[in-house]
């Protein structure tokens, strides 16, 4: 799944560059797929309004347009930052329709 890929991608990126370690990634699939970044900063994140010449500041913009919803929660050791994703309908046979 290329759309989680990056965005698990941008919120490792995010703590290798701002936060601090331990990071722990996590992937939950239910209704959706929830993907769960944790690491040992309390500094909650935000979504920056970056300008046409800024390297930086735009990630959390994509993982907002990529995701159905995000945010984050404290946890006793640091925060987690966490998205969801909306999975595609399979039909009742279990078949991916690929053939």
């Amino acid at each position: 799944m290329t759309t989680t890929e990056l965005i698990a991608s941008e919120l490792v990126g995010n703590v290798v560059r701002h936060a601090k370690g331990p990071v722990q990634i996590r992937l939950l699939r239910s209704r959706t797929l929830t993907c769960e970044v944790s690491d040992g900063s309390l500094t909650t994140p935000r979504i920056r309004r970056a300008g046409e010449t800024d390297e930086g500041g735009r990630g959390l913009q994509l993982v907002a347009a990529l995701s159905q919803r995000w945010g984050t929660r404290q946890i006793p050791n640091g925060k987690c930052i966490w998205t969801e994703q909306t999975l595609p309908e399979h039909p009742a046979d279990g078949s991916t329709g690929a053939g």
